[in-house]
């Protein structure tokens, strides 16, 4: 598929006479241009869709430019942001460069000066070198050890995960393979007053059971053929610290008796001894597999799946949290540039790279993103910005989301009224999927009070579900 050419800008400005002209104008000439009438609009636009250049207003009630601008640079490491200000703001305008802002320009202004402005700061990007991210972007508030992510989902396991650090209680990690369970646990164990003892993992998957058996609870000499000496089990090597077991699910039902034991007695026998050990262990269990189910269905203990399941963490699927994708990228660039030899950490995304990589499906989720970007880096070694030719033809196939200012008037017309009501109604619907139903959360990502949500939701549930024709 071909690479999109098209230049794509958010045009940020809350008197909407000027807004409309300024975006006609900025189509005429070959844009493509999504409008936001404030600050909290833009910064929704912004979650969804990686624009090559914002354009805003200073001036805006609630979220200010400098506040699209903070927001903008925080998720894209190359986006550019002018400013529009009338003459009483040149100086905050100043200060906005300062910040980041690639430039401004003082209202009220001529169409051709603005796009002498627009197409110097999109020549200067295309020449630039330099990596103008901020690391800091990547420090703390975005990360929890090595978790990042500004998403409403990873904000909440942020939250779990500090309090969940400093119990002793076991912990179940759910979720699909690929998105970061092992990370997940090492990240508690590191922040757990266990973190100075060891974090031992295995994967329950990966052995037949006889092999499983001795690896967890080790061995005597002369257990077994070849068993020459004594053998120190993954358990007892992870007394007083942290046992992670990956993919618990594929425990036969005879290793899940003996970890039952475990879990309540905290003592066990290795393979071919009487005498009982006891441990100080904490045990963090993962699975891709439906637990529950497999209860029902009796291929998984039902009071093993209680003593695990104590706190239960479920990890989302990279499809679930897209707005994440931009600093995860970010962070692979960084860390896989590093290993690099020589390392190389000015390489760059282009925006229509990252555009491609939003709209996919991610079925190996960061794994496969990880993958995605050392395949990048590999392939690309003489350049500075990777572009949609260096990704992965099923990523490339992808396609872009439609801009959301992408519409089409119908030939016979449309009724304005119910295509604006049911556009509102489907735009309400994905942010309280994307959020859980959390009304707060989705509020925000619509720009809204959540009183606001609220008395739409009731508006919308009076008037009928019909699409507009």
């Amino acid at each position: 598929m071909a690479a999109d050419t098209k230049t794509h800008i958010l045009l940020v400005e809350d008197e909407a006479a000027l807004r409309v002209a300024v975006a006609e104008q900025l189509s005429d000439a070959g844009f493509t241009v999504t409008q936001a009438e404030s600050g909290e609009q833009a910064v929704a636009s912004l979650i969804e869709f990686a624009f090559d250049l914002v354009l805003t207003d200073l001036r805006l009630p609630g979220i200010g430019g400098a506040g699209v601008l903070e927001a903008a640079l925080e998720r894209y490491p190359e986006i550019i942001v002018i400013m529009m200000t009338g003459f009483g703001t040149v100086k905050d305008a100043v200060e906005a460069i300062k910040r980041g802002a690639a430039d401004f320009i003082t209202k009220p202004f001529q169409f051709d000066e603005l796009q002498f402005v627009m197409n110097t700061a999109l020549e200067q990007r295309r020449l630039r070198s330099e990596n103008a991210y901020l690391r800091s972007q990547l420090e703390a508030r975005y990360r929890f050890e090595g978790l990042i992510g500004t998403s409403p989902a990873m904000r909440e396991l942020f939250q779990v995960l500090e309090v969940v650090a400093s119990t002793p209680s076991t912990i179940l990690i759910t979720g699909e393979t690929g998105t970061g369970k092992e990370l997940v646990a090492r990240a508690i164990h590191h922040n757990s007053a266990r973190r100075d003892q060891r974090f031992v993992a295995i994967n329950c998957g990966a052995l037949p059971e006889s092999l499983l058996e001795a690896e967890l609870f080790g061995h005597v000499r002369g257990a077994f053929t070849g068993a020459v000496g004594n053998r120190l089990g993954r358990l007892e090597q992870a007394h007083k610290g942290t046992l992670f077991l990956d993919e618990v699910g594929t425990m036969s039902p005879n290793l899940q008796t003996k970890l039952l034991r475990v879990l309540q007695e905290r003592e066990f026998e290795r393979i071919g001894d009487t005498r009982t050990t006891r441990i100080d262990v904490r045990v963090i269990a993962a699975t891709n597999s439906d637990l529950a189910k497999m209860v029902k269905d009796g291929s998984f203990r039902e009071d093993l799946y209680y003593r695990l399941n104590v706190i239960p963490i479920h990890l989302p699927p990279l499809r679930e949290r897209r707005e994440d994708i931009p600093l995860l990228v970010q962070h692979f660039l960084e860390r896989l540039g590093r290993e690099l030899e020589p390392p190389r950490t000015d390489v760059t995304m282009s925006q229509d790279a990252l555009r491609r990589m939003m709209a996919y499906e991610w079925p190996g989720n960061i794994r496969q993103l990880e993958n995605t970007i050392e395949r990048a880096l590999a392939l690309g070694r003489a350049r500075s910005q990777i572009d949609v030719a260096a990704l992965p033809e099923e990523i490339q196939a992808s396609g872009q989301p439609a801009s959301p200012s992408a519409l089409a008037l119908p030939e016979h017309g449309l009724d304005l009224d119910a295509y604006v009501t049911h556009v509102e109604r489907e735009l309400i619907r994905q942010s309280l999927e994307r959020t859980g139903g959390n009304k707060r959360q989705a509020a925000a990502l619509l720009g809204l009070k959540r009183t606001t949500l609220v008395e739409k939701l009731k508006r919308l549930d009076r008037r009928p579900a019909t699409q507009a024709s």
